[in-house]
């Protein structure tokens, strides 16, 4: 577990230690104060021994130290420009484990482009695959804040108020369930705090309330009762359930011989009348490690408790867990989120609202030193960590981000510069208020014809798009004035389709994704009357049943031969397929022809004729029991061309001249192409 004072510092409490003025003394024996001072962790009180140690004798284990200490007190601009001078005379890599501390200062002040060739000096000379991990986190993230855009619509503004924001650090401001008040912790000091006991004040954190003034002022803060602020303790990470009846915050103690974080528990209190009361230590998340940031929320259908802590096993530093309620303050074992949410380095100040997880980390890429990120639950598992964004997020430390109950209105806290501290400008945090533009989406449609001519009473479906899938449908009808309005969602994908009897439907589609104002969408859709539906086409094929002549309409033969013509093996190419369609049809083939000649001579001619193609299909491989020939002369006259009749044309003659085929068994219907055969009537 981490109880060390850096903790403190950067994390839980912030506080600024200060040595008294200093006697005239060896720069030795100021040497020394400062390295027992560095070993308790008090490194305020360590560089003022090394600074004075320094202006009497230029030493470079001092000078590093100096660099050391602004590092660690958040005074970056000094801890870089002291690194620069440590690592252009180390030649002997010395302090080279601190290059990736010299890297952080450079980016958290901003300077991109030098921190980027810093971390790749560490990258270079890390063999441990973990730590090459986060090195490219760091360096991802100083590549993503080089090209960050402004978020649109966002106003970030430190509170003006200096009851509020003191010189020291201030920590998890949220609203009340109303909006209208805000509660949060506070040294309440604008001096140097001494945790060595010589106090005569009362120095520890205490949680405060303030009541809103107006829209952008706030009142002056007024403590909690000793009910909540127990003495001798340090008392923050304030959370107000989303009823408002609960308030969660966290009790600590410092050791002041080491100043040393040596416990840290999460109570619960309950609103009454008279304000809050009831305070008991929460059940079940509490244990020999630190815990803290708690935040209710829920999962799995059910309230949970988030929190911070170091337990044993996580993923590294603190991590975020959840632990599920059980009754009124008690909860289960906490879980840890796991590695989506943590990190090897610290992931702290959870908060949750509708779904999303809001966090603030070391270990994700981001700007600088703790960025604040988010997290949406889709009922089984957490979404990749999403950086907030600039405005949101600096170079510097952003931490305690919360929403009000509207999701418009929030706080976080940041030492980014433009704060009042009691050291450096970046020491300590201060309270700054989110405000986001509300953003309000909206579709107007109206429809046309081909003629660009208004076309009212159109039905209009909206709906919503999800990874190019429709999901919920809303629908309207233009009605007389040809409009159609609907509510629109933010970061949504729609298609909007137009309809109306008679008419070609028209579609759309756009999304209303990266808004950072109210917009009203108007889309016009273009309908086309629809053509007369074409006449029924003749079937290309047509059924025909069992004993139904059916003519071969290309048989050809030379007047007055049996021979197959090459043109007439279209046809029977065709009769040939039918029959391996059908293995167990039989046909008769029928053979007439015209008028001219003997009677008997005709018969035996169409007999001939029949024969043949009997043949021709016998020699492609059809059965001849299968097949039945028949001539039938002049029997079958289909004209006047008769016997006696002497003025008939070649073609009157050759209407006559045919074959036929019928189906005698098998198939009790086919299917023909008509161009190929006819009907014989």
């Amino acid at each position: 577990m981490k109880n060390t004072l850096t903790l403190i510092f950067f994390l839980s409490f912030s506080v600024a230690l200060f040595s008294q003025p200093l006697n005239k003394a060896t720069a030795n024996s100021m040497r020394a104060l400062g390295d027992e001072l560095w070993e308790i962790g008090d490194f305020y009180n360590a560089l003022d021994q090394y600074m004075e140690s320094y202006k009497e004798e230029k030493d470079d284990e001092v000078q590093y130290k100096i660099a050391a200490c602004n590092y660690n007190i958040r005074s970056y601009e000094k801890a870089a420009k002291r690194y620069a001078i440590v690592f252009k005379k180390d030649k002997e890599g010395k302090y080279e484990a601190d290059r990736i501390k010299y890297a952080r200062a450079l980016k958290i002040i901003g300077e991109y482009d030098q921190a980027i060739e810093q971390y790749q000096l560490v990258l270079g000379a890390e063999d441990d695959m973990d730590k090459q991990i986060i090195i490219q986190n760091e360096i991802s993230g100083t590549e993503m804040a080089k090209d960050a855009l402004e978020t649109l619509g966002l106003t970030v503004e430190r509170l003006d108020n200096r009851k509020i924001n003191s010189k020291q650090s201030e920590y998890s401001p949220v609203y009340d369930v109303d909006g209208e008040n805000m509660y949060f912790a506070s040294f309440a000091k604008n001096k140097p705090i001494v945790l060595d006991g010589s106090n005569e004040d009362d120095v520890t954190m205490k949680i405060y309330s303030a009541s809103k003034k107006d829209e952008d002022k706030w009142n002056d803060p007024e403590v909690l009762s000793l009910k909540v602020n127990r003495e001798d303790y340090f008392t923050g990470n304030v959370n107000i359930s989303p009823d408002g009846r609960e308030m969660y915050f966290t009790r600590a103690l410092i050791d002041p011989a080491t100043n040393q974080l040596t416990e840290s528990k999460i109570y619960m209190a309950t609103r009454a009348d008279d304000g809050w009361s009831a305070v008991t230590e929460c059940q079940g998340v509490n244990g020999t490690h630190l815990a803290k940031h708690p935040a209710v929320g829920e999962l799995f259908g059910r309230e949970v408790l988030f929190m911070v802590a170091d337990i044993e096993g996580g993923e590294g530093g603190f991590d975020v867990y959840y632990a599920t309620r059980k009754g009124d303050g008690v909860f289960g074992d906490p879980v840890n989120l796991g590695p989506t949410i943590n990190t090897p380095l610290d992931d702290e100040t959870p908060f949750y609202k509708d779904g999303n997880l809001y966090f603030s980390s070391k270990g994700h890429p981001g700007f600088g030193g703790y960025d604040v990120f988010y997290s949406t639950w889709n009922g089984t598992r957490w979404s990749k960590p999403e950086n907030m964004g600039e405005g949101y997020n600096t170079s510097y430390d952003d931490l305690y981000f919360s929403l009000d109950q509207s999701g418009y209105k929030g706080f976080i806290t940041s030492n980014r510069k433009g704060n009042v501290s009691v050291e450096s400008s970046t020491c300590c945090n201060d309270i700054f208020e989110i405000k986001i533009a509300k953003v309000e989406a909206s579709l107007i449609s109206s429809t046309l014809d081909q003629d660009k001519k208004p076309l009212g009473g159109t039905d209009v479906q909206l709906i919503e798009m999800t990874n190019n899938k429709m999901g919920e449908t809303d629908k309207k009808n233009t009605g007389k004035n040809n409009k159609a309005s609907f509510a629109l969602g933010l970061d949504k994908a729609y298609m909007i389709i137009a309809s109306k009897e008679g008419y070609i439907s028209d579609t759309l589609e756009f999304n209303t994704v990266d808004l950072s104002e109210s917009k009203e969408f108007t889309k016009t859709l273009n309908l086309e009357k629809k053509p007369e539906p074409p006449k029924p086409k003749e079937p290309d094929f047509e059924v025909l049943t069992i004993n139904q002549p059916i003519e071969l309409q290309n048989i050809f033969y030379d007047f007055d031969d049996d021979k197959i013509l090459i043109d007439s093996e279209k046809d029977l190419n065709v009769i040939l397929d039918l029959m391996n369609k059908y293995p167990e049809m039989k046909i008769l083939l029928t053979s007439h022809t015209d008028s001219q000649g003997k009677d008997s001579y005709n018969e035996q001619l169409s007999q001939r004729r029949a024969s043949s193609a009997k043949r021709w299909l016998i020699k492609k491989g059809v059965s001849a029991v299968r097949i039945r020939a028949q001539g039938k002369g002049e029997k079958e006259i289909r004209n006047r061309c008769v016997n006696g009749v002497k003025d008939c044309t070649d073609d009157e003659h050759r209407f006559n001249r045919r074959t036929e085929f019928t189906i005698t068994e098998g198939p009790t219907t086919i299917q023909i192409e008509k161009k190929q055969f006819k009907k014989n009537n």
